[in-house]
């Protein structure tokens, strides 16, 4: 059932996560106190929100973002001539690796982003999907047996995992040495819902940081086959469909998403077409 919220309305698209918002401009939300914690209010609840014929300029994507938060500039992807707040991200004359694997965005920050925000800039006619996960609900529906063995449990997020895969081993130490491997727990709370959500993805994080320390030591290779059969586990829980949704993009397009509760993966299926979008992130908090 939809809902409203003053001038805002809220449509669902999918039982597990994802509302369509139709009323206000992004730039009347970004003007607007109220209207802005609505819309955080929404995030909160649906986890990713769409703005369709949106149509933003630069500017007014970059006000909308800020309205959330302190905006990031990424240290490795192209950004804006005038904004540099905003990442450019055009696909087509070659395949990208670090897009169509299921992430969340910035984990190998030590506080990694609250939220990304994407303008369709020019899409496909078809493909060019994104699809989004509800982690809250993936972690929700493991196994008791498994939620215990996670707890307390921490892992290694790493920056060279995604973005040093194609340059040499000097890049990737370079890499490493301004952006350190980060530990965060492998489930983590939310602070502003309460809810436990899994957060480990397989565009950043590498291994458990203390996995023997939880398990009886084993002898020989047993305990490292165990950690790898558990990490791959958790990492297949963002490809249920059933924890899924799926955006089919239009130029003008916005889509705004919680970057701690879920995470995304970006269909690769449209080569040679032209895919270009430009994203704001919104700064976040340190993982508990």
């Amino acid at each position: 059932m939809a809902e409203t919220l003053a001038e805002v309305r809220i449509e669902p698209v999918s039982p597990a996560l994802g509302a369509e918002v139709t009323g206000p401009s992004l730039g009347e939300i970004a003007a607007d106190a109220g209207l802005t914690a609505r819309i955080r209010e929404a995030l909160n609840r649906h986890k990713v929100l769409f703005f369709r014929d949106a149509h933003p300029t630069s500017a007014e994507h970059v006000a909308f973002a800020r309205a959330f938060g302190e905006l990031e500039v990424h240290p490795v992807l192209p950004h804006h001539a005038e904004h540099p707040e905003l990442v450019l991200l055009e696909r087509g004359a070659r395949r990208a690796a670090n897009e169509n694997v299921y992430h969340a965005d910035t984990t190998w920050r030590e506080c990694p982003s609250m939220g990304s925000i994407l303008h369709c800039i020019e899409c496909p006619r078809s493909g060019g999907d994104t699809i989004w996960v509800n982690m809250a609900l993936a972690y929700e529906r493991l196994p008791a047996r498994v939620k215990a063995m996670l707890d307390g449990l921490r892992a290694m997020h790493d920056i060279s995992h995604a973005f040093g895969g194609e340059g040499e081993p000097a890049y990737r130490d370079g890499l490493r040495r301004q952006y350190p491997a980060q530990e965060h727990p492998v489930v983590i709370t939310h602070p502003e819902t309460g809810e436990r959500i899994l957060y480990v993805n397989q565009g950043f994080t590498t291994h458990f940081a203390n996995f023997t320390a939880h398990r009886e030591r084993q002898i020989g290779q047993d305990f490292s086959l165990e950690a790898n059969a558990l990490m791959n586990y958790l990492m297949s829980q963002a490809a249920i469909p059933e924890f899924q949704v799926r955006l089919r993009w239009q130029p003008g397009t916005v889509a705004f998403w919680d970057n701690r509760a879920t995470q995304h993966y970006a269909v690769q299926d449209y080569f040679p077409a032209t895919r270009r979008m430009m994203r704001a992130t919104v700064v976040g908090g340190r993982p508990a």
